[in-house]
């Protein structure tokens, strides 16, 4: 079954990390589409650049709507794992998922160098979330109030799942907020 997906992200990478190291961790993805380069991705939406790697900044932006099918997640998962080792900080990477019966359904990937980094990039993405909704309603001491909590949530989380020496392997991980409704990007 083929879906329509929008994926968007901006991604910095290390300096002095080259287009062919970027291609070569997001071979998994480039093999899915058939294709020899990130340049080869196209997005069905002409304004969309969508795989891009900008040499003088070191990054990577990606938007792009796509058709697709189941496998392309675990593409885009093993493309983001392989991608980990090449980017300077932690980031998340926007799926929006079309279903052919009109739901849609967000999801967010985090994607990073550790899990540590993955981790705080999940805590920053969560704490600007849930501030942005509570400021709608009350005033700061009571949104910072709950932002505490949410880091305690983290860093609780955190130290009750790495014991020291622990290694753990650097993988995406897929969060969904359950935002819906139809929304483009740009």
């Amino acid at each position: 079954m083929r879906m329509e997906v929008h994926v968007h992200g901006y991604i910095a990478l290390c300096e002095g990390v080259s287009r062919r190291q970027v291609e070569t961790a997001l071979r998994p993805l480039l093999d899915y589409f058939d294709v020899e380069t990130m340049s080869e991705v196209k997005s069905l939406e002409e304004n969309q650049p969508g795989v891009a790697y900008d040499q003088r900044e070191f990054a990577l932006e990606i938007c792009c709507t796509l058709e697709v099918g189941r496998n392309f997640f675990h593409a885009l998962e093993e493309a983001m794992h392989g991608l980990g080792v090449l980017i300077e900080q932690a980031t998340a990477v926007e799926v929006s998922i079309y279903h052919a019966d009109g739901r849609d359904e967000m999801q967010l990937m985090f994607v990073g160098p550790t899990p540590d980094a993955i981790s705080d990039a999940q805590r920053r993405r969560m704490a600007e979330d849930v501030g942005g909704m509570l400021r709608r309603q009350f005033d700061q001491a009571a949104v910072d109030e709950v932002l505490k909590l949410v880091n305690d949530l983290f860093r609780r989380q955190r130290d009750s799942h790495i014991m020291p020496g622990d290694e753990e392997e650097v993988a995406p991980t897929l969060n969904t907020p359950g935002q819906s409704g139809r929304r483009r990007l740009h």
